[in-house]
């Protein structure tokens, strides 16, 4: 029989039962009953898994999880993301100290370092000014990453951006503008006033266990041939003052299991039971999309996200490890729906491949957004019609539309004050940019709410609505690092008790009564 008939005939039958009162009725029980059931976590977060979908709008969310049922020859619209399985849901409010709309290096600090700053600007405070180096000296702010390697955790990134793009960056550097890549985008008078460019400080400011990511350009001196693409004079290195980041950071590494990889096949022969450290780099700059990603060379974000958590569970002490779903965010910006939402379906699918590998009674796993985009879910398609079709009921111009739209973009496409008859194009098809109703080279950033999701210990700390700067204390709390260690208090000092509070919350739950959970 036909996949298709199949799925048709599925259809069928759930269009049928859906009919029926009971159906609902039932559904709604069982999800009674769940939450009824449902018990407070207060454990010790040993593990921190943090998912951050840059871009990742509710708008988006939902749009993937209808995207994500219909490749499984689904209606889509009842399909369940991973995601949709955390009991915990709260709101973030995006903006930054300056701006009404923020970016993801203001977010990020947010988030990350518990602080909101200005727009451009990572791991500083808002006392420091966008692209003014003078003003970044004693407003550095620090992480959660940080905080954790600190208590003794080992700790990680994994993007599909450059390692030193925003959000991960964030994690690690400090700096009055997030261009500074490497030495080569920064002004003489940064350098001038010792300044120094975010790849120099993923090697100097935290030793971070597990770094994967892309970025390989930032890291070489000037010239130097990509591995990769020998020929392709922009993916060669760009560093101005000789240094070979990758090459110091191996030597920074001796005496201690090591990997420095480029492709999935030197990554898949890393084995994380024996490696202490791991960097790896996929491409020059941002990783491909996964709609464009070549198998035999670079993993996916799933992959990549369970060789991480293999390499840091094999401390005692836990793990703190961020996974950025990057191009989500560079998608919506060229205004492919399509790209943004299959970028969206794997993050899921990381985010699943987190859940399998860690258990809930120990760890911490959020999910969250840093900001939306401009993107619309708008008309009346019929239930299981395409997300990235167009909607039955055309315009007054007598033209159809897209379900899925962006305020502003690329996709602004109007001639003599009339839109593209798009009848006979297929806006399904991968490189299609939506229309937008405004002209931007780029579709900007929008300012609504983010969701937050969580799950595991102390998960119900996040609900409400709250400032994204809460969100950083929130799991500081809940794992027992940085400043506030209030949720510990009372452990005794024996290490084999420790160990057993860690992981099982134990003595600490003694203690839960006296011990408030709000800030």
């Amino acid at each position: 029989v036909h996949p298709a008939a199949v799925s048709i005939y599925c259809s069928l039958v759930d269009s049928l039962e859906e009919e029926n009162p009971e159906f609902w009725r039932s559904r709604a029980q069982r999800t009674l009953q769940s939450a009824l059931d449902r018990k407070l976590n207060t454990n010790v977060a040993k593990n921190i898994l943090f998912f951050l979908g840059d871009g990742m709008g509710i708008t988006t969310i939902t749009a993937a999880r209808i995207l994500k049922g219909q490749l499984e020859n689904k209606t889509g619209e009842e399909t369940v993301m991973t995601m949709d399985t955390f009991p915990n849901v709260g709101l973030a409010k995006t903006y930054s100290v300056d701006f009404q709309i923020a970016d993801s290096a203001a977010t990020a600090t947010a988030y990350l370092c518990g602080v909101k700053t200005n727009l451009n600007t990572i791991g500083v405070s808002a006392a420091a000014r966008n692209g003014v180096c003078k003003t970044q000296k004693g407003n550095e702010v620090t992480s959660i990453l940080k905080w954790a390697k600190d208590a003794g955790k080992s700790v990680g990134i994994v993007t599909t951006t450059r390692v030193q793009h925003a959000t991960p960056a964030t994690s690690y550097a400090h700096s009055a503008s997030r261009k500074w890549y490497s030495d080569a985008d920064m002004p003489a008078a940064a350098k001038r006033d010792g300044c120094t460019d975010i790849s120099s400080q993923l090697l100097k400011n935290t030793d971070v266990d597990v770094i994967i990511g892309g970025g390989r350009k930032y890291m070489t001196p000037w010239g130097v041939k990509d591995p990769e693409y020998p020929k392709d004079y922009a993916s060669r290195g760009k560093r101005r003052d000789g240094r070979n980041l990758i090459d110091e950071w191996q030597s920074l590494k001796t005496g201690k299991v090591a990997h420095y990889v480029w492709n999935r096949t030197d990554f898949n022969a890393v084995d994380p039971e024996t490696t202490d450290y791991l960097m790896a780099l996929f491409e020059p700059g941002d990783l491909r999309f996964e709609a464009e990603r070549d198998p035999n060379m670079d993993p996916s974000i799933a992959e990549t996200t369970e060789k991480a958590i293999r390499i840091l569970q094999k401390n005692p002490k836990g793990f703190f490890l961020l996974v950025e779903g990057g191009r989500i965010d560079q998608a919506h910006h060229a205004g492919r729906a399509s790209m943004a939402l299959h970028e969206t379906v794997a993050f899921d699918h990381a985010i699943a491949k987190g859940l399998e590998l860690t258990a809930e009674h120990d760890t911490l796993t959020v999910v969250m957004a840093d900001h939306s985009h401009p993107v619309t879910f708008n008309g009346y398609p019929f239930r299981g019609q395409s997300i990235l079709g167009k909607s039955p009921l055309w315009a007054t111009d007598v033209l159809p539309y897209t379900t899925l739209m962006y305020g502003n973009g690329p996709g602004h496409k109007i001639t003599n004050g009339t839109r593209p008859d798009i009848r006979n194009v297929n806006t399904q098809a991968k490189d299609y940019v939506q229309l937008a109703a405004v002209p931007t080279k780029s579709a900007t950033h929008s300012g609504e709410d983010v969701a937050v999701l969580a799950r595991g210990p102390m998960a119900h700390l996040f609900q409400g609505v709250n400032e994204q700067s809460y969100v950083a204390h929130a799991m500081a709390y809940a794992a027992c690092v940085g400043a506030d260690v209030r949720h510990c208090r009372g452990l005794p000092e024996d290490p084999a008790v420790q160990s057993t509070v860690a992981v099982g919350g134990g003595a600490c739950n003694k203690k839960k009564k006296k011990i408030s959970h709000s800030f």
